[in-house]
């Protein structure tokens, strides 16, 4: 039975694919010297919060129970570590991160039979290891004792001194075991992925940064796929070779991200397009262009691929009347038995929850992580500060009774969401009422992290457990006063754009006739470039009589 469910969930994931971005930055590419990365983790109808996993004692023989990360099916169990760290959201303690995305690769390479699922083995990772290198000495180990039952996988391991890139595939039913290849990005550089497998050639002798399983290379050419030499291996050429939806609804998306820190990265636009089996493909990292800094990050995490021949935005009718960067999922459709897509951007509107964390090697560990989180689409949240120390999630990250199906205003998920739904539709119209407030509060965030970590460094000189407490209350604080900000601008919207008009307004308040009544409103019909279009097509049906 549960060999068929397993099976039913990779069909059911095969129409449900190009999920989550992530983005890495290493230390001496960044502007202060941390270590950034990110995750979008996007899947449709996916509610999350921000889980936790405290430090612990396990005794000698205590088993963990395995539970599915996305389907809550119970796989297993492995024994628990003697000792696991403080885990809040996706970074432990230790400032250690982990996030990841899917690209599926080649299918009969799942292990069906395996215990691991990717994010169980992201969770576990966490609670186990006090650096990058120990997380991935920590995943490979375990899948190799248990199996590993998802898909190709890719995953960020970061830690405030290293960056790592890894890759990992099944070796099929019943093996227990996998096929992996982990790199470490350069301090100076910038790496992404999207769903597409990333690590082509790697070289084998760089023992100091570069790890791989004993049978990456063997395991393919047993399979007969792949048959050269050992220093012409490509990863992805032989688990997860790019097609057309490789490149366009992923690659796409890790071009558009070099494309800020590099003034000719035009150059792959080919590469990122889909459509040429020539394109030259792009490098797996870069050197950016300028130093990178944790706000530049989220701006990135926002991308619609704005000013690039991808561009979402007032071309075509397919963003309705107020220009809406979004488009309907899922990616393809059919008319007339011809098939079409929509572009796939890092930003989406079936993002559960994004974050960008922020790993400092200089400072005292509880400190030195910050995990600036939001749930829904990055374009559409205020990240708030959450600290890696951190024992309490803020209630509206981690609220009772609430879930995919039950609606609560205490709820940032649900709030957010509420607040996006109604822009989503009017975007040009609304978004910048909403950018306004998003701005506002991340510019206090980071005008204040000084001021706070300041204090934090006092109290934790003398007593360490008052610094993470007062960490804690600040990011908790943050975080409610952020949901009580995201109720008010829900009211603020449905007044100012009630039935498609705009009140008007002055000094913030909505202006009224000497009467009493609301002023009159404005009523801006259709964008110019909208009503072309739908003259266009409309032709003389709705034209007025001479």
């Amino acid at each position: 039975m549960r060999k068929f469910i397993i099976l039913f969930m990779l069909f059911l994931s095969a129409s449900i694919t190009y999920c989550c971005t992530s983005f890495i930055v290493g230390k001496k590419a960044s502007v202060d010297g941390s270590v950034i990365c990110t995750y979008n983790a996007d899947d449709y109808g996916m509610f999350i919060g921000l889980c936790h996993y405290p430090a612990a004692k396990h005794a000698k023989g205590e088993m963990r129970k395995v539970y599915d990360w996305d389907t809550k099916e119970y796989h297993g169990e492995i024994p628990e570590a003697s000792e696991t760290y403080n885990v809040i959201g996706n970074i432990n303690e230790y400032q250690v991160t982990i996030a990841e995305t899917t690209y599926g690769g080649r299918e009969e390479m799942v292990d069906t039979t395996g215990i691991l699922d990717y994010g169980s083995l992201i969770y576990i990772a966490l609670q186990r290891s006090k650096t990058a290198r120990e997380a991935i000495n920590i995943m490979t180990t375990l899948v190799n004792k248990y199996g590993y039952c998802s898909e190709g996988e890719t995953f960020t391991i970061c830690d405030p001194n290293e960056a790592w890139i890894m890759e990992m595939m099944g070796m099929g039913p019943g093996s227990k075991k996998a096929v992996w290849v982990a790199l470490r990005v350069p301090d100076n550089a910038i790496c992404a992925h999207a769903n597409q497998s990333r690590i082509g050639k790697f070289n084998m002798k760089d023992k100091e940064n570069v790890l791989y399983s004993k049978d990456v290379i063997k395991y393919a050419r047993k399979q007969g796929w792949f048959t050269g030499r050992d220093e012409d291996f490509s990863w992805k050429m032989a688990y997860a070779k790019p097609d057309f939806q490789g490149r366009r609804f992923c690659e796409a998306r890790v071009w558009s991200f070099f494309r800020h820190f590099n003034n000719d990265f035009d150059r792959y636009l080919p590469w990122a397009l889909g459509e040429d089996p020539n394109a030259v493909d792009m490098p797996l990292w870069i050197v950016p262009n300028r130093k990178v800094s944790v706000q530049d990050i989220e701006q990135c995490m926002r991308d619609h691929y704005e000013g690039t021949p991808l561009a979402i935005d007032s071309t075509d009718i397919g963003g309705g009347i107020w220009q809406m960067p979004y488009r309907p999922t899922p990616l393809t459709y059919t008319v007339d038995g011809k098939t079409y897509f929509n572009e796939r951007p890092t930003s989406t509107q079936q993002s559960g929850f994004s974050f960008v964390s922020q790993m400092r090697s200089w400072l005292p560990r509880e400190v030195g992580g910050v995990l600036w989180f939001g749930n829904d689409d990055a374009n559409m949240i205020a990240y708030t500060p959450i600290y890696c120390g951190n024992t309490i999630q803020p209630e509206c990250y981690n609220t009772p009774g609430a879930d995919a199906v039950t609606f609560s205003d205490k709820n940032a998920f649900w709030v957010c969401n509420w607040v996006s739904n109604m822009v989503y539709p009017r975007y040009s119209m609304m978004f910048s009422s909403l950018k306004v407030v998003r701005d506002s509060l991340e510019t206090d965030y980071f005008s204040n992290q000084k001021q706070i970590e300041a204090k934090a460094l006092e109290l934790y000189n003398s007593d360490k457990k008052t610094a993470i407490e007062y960490l804690n209350d600040y990011s908790n604080n943050k975080a409610q006063e952020m949901l009580d900000r995201w109720k008010k601008l829900a009211v603020y919207l449905i007044v100012k754009y009630n039935d498609m008009t705009i009140k008007p307004e002055e000094n913030g308040v909505f202006k009224r006739t000497k009467t009493g009544n609301g002023e009159r409103v404005e009523r801006p019909g259709f964008p110019e470039s909208y009503a072309r279009q739908l003259v266009k097509i409309t032709g003389s049906k709705y034209k007025m009589p001479e």
